[in-house]
């Protein structure tokens, strides 16, 4: 069966309180704006997503929020996942392979620079580095989720706010 996962960096945080904890940083304007616009692409292109994972990080947890609100799913509906914060792509095959079997197509909500280490064990198409609110998506053939991380993954697309394919 055709499955795929759509890793999403967390959308453009906010810097504005210095002394805030680095996990309760909220998004900036650019980041609550980048978030549905870049969820619409993946709507405009009728990608579907069944599950939306996430890092329970405000701005990772905020972006996947933004993501379902365009798809019409309640917030209610994500699945936090407290090791995507600070995710080595250990974690990132872990979370991966609990993903609901129901599933398809998964997005996976997290953040620098594991987002990017991890995405770029998955083909031979790499990033130097995930953009916030980036996008990068591979379809494999899978009879369980359980067997992503040793599964063939072919390299979908990567997109990202600033890029002019979108």
């Amino acid at each position: 069966m055709k499955k795929s996962v759509i890793v999403v960096r967390h959308a453009k945080s906010s810097w504005s309180d210095i002394s805030q904890p680095d996990f309760e940083r909220p998004l900036n304007d650019r980041g609550k704006a980048d978030a549905p616009a870049m969820a619409k692409r993946l709507l405009d292109k009728n990608i579907q997503i069944d599950a939306f994972i996430t890092s329970p990080a405000k701005r990772a947890k905020k972006t996947a929020t933004l993501f379902a609100e365009v798809y019409g799913i309640e917030k209610e509906q994500l699945i936090q996942v407290p090791s995507l914060y600070h995710a080595e792509p250990s974690d990132f095959f872990r979370t991966i392979a609990q993903a609901p079997e129901s599933a398809n197509t998964i997005a996976v909500f997290s953040h620098n620079p594991g987002i990017t280490a991890f995405v770029n064990m998955l083909t031979k198409v790499n990033v130097d580095d995930m953009p916030t609110c980036a996008m990068y998506a591979v379809h494999c053939e899978l009879n369980s989720w359980a067997e992503f991380e040793s599964a063939q993954k072919e390299f979908w697309f990567f997109d990202y706010p600033k890029s002019i394919i979108g």
